[in-house]
């Protein structure tokens, strides 16, 4: 029962990501469309907002949505940022921190105190903001761009919140370290 639970969540949240890459999105299409597809189109993204629901539903209580709340809150502040032009560095090393470090935290079980789990994950999300804002089409429309992506994104959450209130704690520990493992071979690729 569980594993065919799991399979579901999965196929959930592979569906739109195959769809978003196999047919793509043209500067006709640039809006609320293109703004949900942009999280299921890359993998670094994906993953940490999916182990942001997961920590959340091993966190339990008011976790259950400020984590997710303070991650979707400091991505549009992020996108805007990244739509008007500011630009960071750092911003696809932070990406694949955030995957290493918020894998890690599902796979260790790591429980922190509520202001400063949202702390992290709102610092995470400023990442994830700056490089989806930059990467917004031209012709797209900012708020439909904007709104969609945030809406994709909150999808994710409540899947990895589904997946950590449903799933056997051993599954969502391989989960982690397969999402932290995930984040080490982004940040090795930086290096190298």
């Amino acid at each position: 029962m569980q594993i065919r639970n799991f399979a579901l969540i999965a196929l959930t949240i592979a569906v739109p990501a195959a769809w978003a890459h196999g047919q793509g999105v043209h500067t006709h299409d640039a809006g609320l469309i293109a703004g949900m597809l942009h999280p299921f189109s890359g993998l670094d993204h994906l993953l940490a907002m999916v182990a942001v629901g997961l920590w959340a539903a091993q966190q339990g209580g008011r976790a259950l949505w400020v984590l997710p709340s303070s991650f979707v809150g400091a991505m549009a502040v992020g996108a805007m940022l990244g739509m008007s032009g500011v630009a960071f560095a750092g911003a696809e090393a932070g990406i694949a921190l955030s995957v290493l470090a918020l894998g890690a935290l599902v796979a260790l079980r790591r429980q922190m105190l509520l202001p400063l789990a949202a702390m992290l994950t709102g610092l995470f999300a400023l990442f994830h903001g700056i490089a989806h804002g930059q990467e917004m089409p031209l012709a797209a429309s900012p708020w439909g761009y904007g709104f969609g992506m945030l809406a994709a994104t909150a999808l994710l959450h409540a899947a990895g919140v589904f997946a950590g209130m449903k799933v056997r704690q051993l599954y969502l520990g391989l989960a982690g370290a397969a999402i932290s493992l995930a984040g080490l071979g982004m940040l090795a690729s930086f290096a190298g």
